[in-house]
Formats: C-alpha cells, structure tokens, sequence
C-alpha cells in the first residue's frame, strides 16, 4: 500500500519513505507456505472415505486459520507500515483498517540511537529509537539501512536547525536588515 502523499505540507519534501525491513515478512511468509504445503499433504495423504474428507476438512480449517492468523495478517501489517522521513518531520503510520499516524518534528528531536543485534548487523538493519522534546519517542523496528538512516536523520536535523532556529539562538544572533519588496504599495491619491 502506498503511502499517501496528501498529508505532507504543501512545502515538505519527502525524504525518504521505508517499510520495515524484509526480514521482518519472512517468518509469515514461510507461514503461508508451511499451512498451503501440510493441506496439499493431507489432501495426497488421508483417504478418500468419509472420514479422510472429515479430517482434511479439519486440517484445512486449522491450517487456514493459522495461515490468516500468523502468515496473511502480519504481511499485510509489514505491509501498511511507513516509515517517511520528510525535511520537516518523521512520521510513522500503521495499521489496516484504523491507522494511527504519529508525527515527530524535527525541531524537537533531542537524540537517536540505532540498536542492532547480530542478525540485524547480518541484515543490515536495525532498530532507530527517536526521543524527543516531552517524554515523546518513535520506536522504528527492523529500519532497513538502520545506520544510514540514522545519519541521513542527523543530517535532517542539523538542516532543520540551520532552516529553521529556535527562539533563543534568534535573540542571542545580530540582526540582519532583510529587504522586503513589494510588502507595502503606494497608495493612489
């Protein structure tokens, strides 16, 4: 699923946009694959008597609600989760029939850690955990890239600082005359 363009500002660029690493698939993946694989082997295996249809239709019952429930769904779960870093924020957005999108500015991120474990550093993933201002965090899980992303996301920032300077940094700089054309017309009398 697509993730929709619509709700970033009219200025904001996007980034960067990720799903969570494919790794993170492939587990339900083989899933899907071990439930198909144990119904095609009941069907060749169990007898064609009433009672062989009685237990492949319970084979398949099981086998189909453990493929939904542990191979499909958390596909599509891997599936409808963003990851979008824009020059402005980050947002983080999941779920499949209700959403919950959470937006982090940039402007109020205080540290980032990346934590991998030794599978993640086989990957090359890893897991970027964003503290901000006011007890807020976003934890990004399985980052695909995970230290190229953090630095990418260091950069951001800095650039959002230099963009975009706080109150105090404001009052603690000289001021520079700006020129502004245009602001004011002439009036006719």
């Amino acid at each position: 699923m697509a993730f929709p363009t619509e709700v970033l500002a009219e200025e904001e660029e996007l980034v960067l946009h990720l799903h969570p690493h494919w790794k993170t698939a492939l587990r339900p993946g083989l899933l899907v694959l071990l439930a198909v694989v144990v119904t095609a082997v009941a069907w060749v295996m169990l007898p064609g008597t009433e009672g062989g249809r009685i237990a492949f239709l319970v084979v398949a019952a099981i086998m189909l609600y453990q493929g939904v429930r542990y191979g499909v769904a958390p596909l599509v779960i891997w599936r409808c989760t963003h990851y979008v870093l824009t020059d402005e924020r980050i947002l983080l957005q999941d779920g499949v029939i209700a959403r919950e999108r959470r937006d982090l500015p940039l402007n109020r991120v205080n540290d980032h850690v990346v934590t991998q474990s030794v599978l993640d550093r086989l990957f090359g993933t890893g897991t970027l955990k964003v503290d901000s201002i006011g007890e807020q965090a976003a934890v990004l899980t399985a980052v695909p890239r995970a230290q190229q992303v953090q630095t990418l996301l260091y950069e951001l920032i800095e650039q959002d600082r230099v963009l975009r300077p706080d109150e105090d940094q404001e009052e603690d700089a000289p001021e520079v005359p700006v020129q502004r054309k245009g602001l004011f017309r002439k009036q006719r009398g």
